[in-house]
């Protein structure tokens, strides 16, 4: 079945055209990725209303590239100019720079490069053996359980947030308020259009994706005129190869980083709104805890830099695995491919695999042969970035805003949706200058015709309240999204407070009920796994004393 679903994927992709369009994605996303502040999500929205037209395998193909291109496009100038290119290429500076200005360029190039394309290849193998199984998983699901599912999808985006949790939290709310906007389709009735005939269709997703990150970004590049006018580097002779054999040799040298680090980035990607800028510094303070040399981290070493870069190659395919399987974006980029399914009518749900193989499996061919492509084109992208960051900011803004213009008004061919741009660009701008973070309310935009419906559906069958907290998957995500809204009080804590020793014992404790309200005979024993685990924490911190643990490097450098 897998092998047939696999040929049926390949027989749609093995032509020129898809080639071609695969090709142009990548590139895309590797100048988009290495552009500072031009996002990963940037450019998936911008490349969304140029699809539509497209059948729909091309089009999640061709949108999948130009995520697969951005995700490896933030280490070029993270590398060459110590300016991340994406958030999930901060902590690729901490080595790689230091790496370049020590004379090895061509190599920190070619280590973030090869550790890219390990963290994806591995990514696309666990998306295409994994997502399947996960699926199945889904169809436990209820409408109390797929309610509480985005609760703590929410729940956990705000909560990453840090001390802006209470922000966060503010955001998906609104998201979820711009979601009731138009006609409620369990009931067919208009609400809060205010008796206009744009909003009562509601605000267009796309529209409202573009406006919220692109347009608000825009707004911030070029709200210092002195900045505006300036290119994204003063460097006009950047000369610089790859040196892929050096490279090569040194990743092979350090293995267990690589398999160690894709395993954080897909872990975290199947966490709702953790997405790569988490990922690479989690796997960084990994990699410099378990290594022997740990003083050199910082100086220029390639374990700094094949750690961050694995990770967050990986996370995408962490992110679509729990889209596809259950219908639930792992980050803002899945959210848009979400959207983008959507408007081809297609609604991802554990029986999406099941019903579209072919099209669920382009979508991991895809992934696979962009992560080929990206290795590549990386060399040929790295001449068109140099000449890129000549350009002043102001000319690249308006550029770059002329096609969200276009792209808007694409799709529907309605002047409202060019307002809806404009509105949410100013929300999103202001927002950003507030410190509200934008992916909680991404999500809830994303999540709130799901939340509604299941929660219709759940109060259609019974008005009775409490199977949300006696069906085992509602009580599931019901305790981990508690445990997850108290974890940054937990972070900020757990060097000055005992109480934080016993977080973890009884997040376990609790977790491990609905495992064994699951019934069946893997979820008990995995119950009383975790229990016994729980158990040992408490012993080892009984044993120790009861020693709170110290802070690691990158959270003292967060608190200054």
């Amino acid at each position: 079945m897998v092998i047939d679903n696999v040929l049926g994927a390949l027989d749609v992709l093995a032509n020129g055209h898809a080639f071609l369009l695969m090709a142009v994605g990548v590139a895309a996303g590797l100048i988009a990725g290495a552009i500072p502040g031009f996002t990963i999500a940037m450019a998936v929205v911008l490349t969304l209303p140029f699809t539509f037209n497209m059948p729909p395998h091309l089009g999640l193909a061709t949108m999948v590239s130009v995520l697969v291109g951005g995700l490896s496009g933030g280490l070029m100038a993270g590398i060459l100019t110590g300016i991340p290119g994406t958030p999930s290429s901060v902590a690729t500076t901490f080595d790689g720079f230091p790496m370049a200005r020590n004379g090895e360029p061509g190599l920190a190039l070619g280590i973030g490069v090869w550790s890219s394309f390990c963290g994806g290849i591995i990514s696309a193998v666990l998306l295409m053996t994994m997502a399947p199984q996960l699926a199945q998983i889904g169809l436990e699901f209820n409408p109390w359980g797929y309610f509480m599912l985005v609760i703590f999808a929410l729940t956990i985006t705000a909560s990453l947030a840090g001390k802006n949790m209470v922000k966060g939290l503010i955001a998906g709310a609104l998201g979820l308020l711009v979601r009731t906007v138009g006609e409620d389709e369990a009931a067919g009735m208009a609400r809060f259009d205010f008796g206009s005939d744009g909003l009562l269709g509601g605000f267009d997703f796309i529209a409202v994706l573009i406006g919220l990150f692109a347009f608000s970004q825009l707004l911030n590049d070029v709200r210092d005129p002195e900045k505006a006018k300036k290119s994204l580097t003063q460097q006009s002779n950047m000369q610089v190869r790859i040196e892929h054999r050096r490279a090569i040799a040194e990743i092979l040298k350090r293995w267990q980083i690589v398999i160690r680090s894709s395993l954080i980035g897909v872990f975290t990607g199947i966490l709702p709104g953790a997405g790569g800028s988490i990922a690479n510094i989690l796997a960084y303070d990994q990699a410099k805890k378990a290594s022997k040399y740990p003083e050199k981290f910082g100086t220029g070493i390639p374990d700094g830099i094949i750690a961050p870069e694995s990770s967050n190659n990986a996370v995408e395919g962490g992110a679509l695995m729990i889209l596809m399987a259950l219908g639930i974006p792992g980050d803002v980029t899945a959210a848009i491919m979400l959207g983008a399914l959507l408007i081809h009518d297609i609604v991802p749900s554990p029986t999406f695999i099941t019903e579209e193989p072919v099209l669920a499996y382009s979508i991991f061919i895809s992934f696979f042969i962009a992560t080929f492509m990206m290795l590549g084109l990386q060399s040929l992208m790295l001449r068109v970035f140099v000449l890129v960051t000549k350009i002043r900011i102001y000319v690249l803004a308006s550029v770059i805003l002329g096609f969200c213009g276009i792209g808007v008004f694409a799709i529907n061919n309605v002047e409202f949706d060019l307002w809806t741009l404009l509105w949410f660009g100013i929300l999103g701008f202001v927002m950003r200058h507030f410190g509200f973070p934008l992916a909680p309310m991404i999500l809830g935009v994303v999540l709130g015709n799901i939340a509604e419906l299941n929660l219709s559906r759940a109060l259609a069958i019974t008005t009775d309240l409490t199977p949300f907290f006696t069906r085992p998957w509602a009580l599931f995500f019901l305790i981990i999204a508690l445990f997850s809204a108290i974890f940054p009080l937990f972070q900020e804590m757990r060097a000055t407070r005992k109480w934080t020793l016993f977080y973890m014992p009884f997040a376990y404790f609790a977790v491990s009920v609905p495992l064994f309200m699951m019934g069946g005979v893997v979820r008990p024993i995995l119950a009383g796994i975790v229990i016994a685990f729980a158990a040992f924490s408490l012993w080892r911190h009984h044993r120790d004393g009861w020693k709170l643990a110290p802070l690691s490097d990158h959270e003292l450098a967060e608190r200054g």
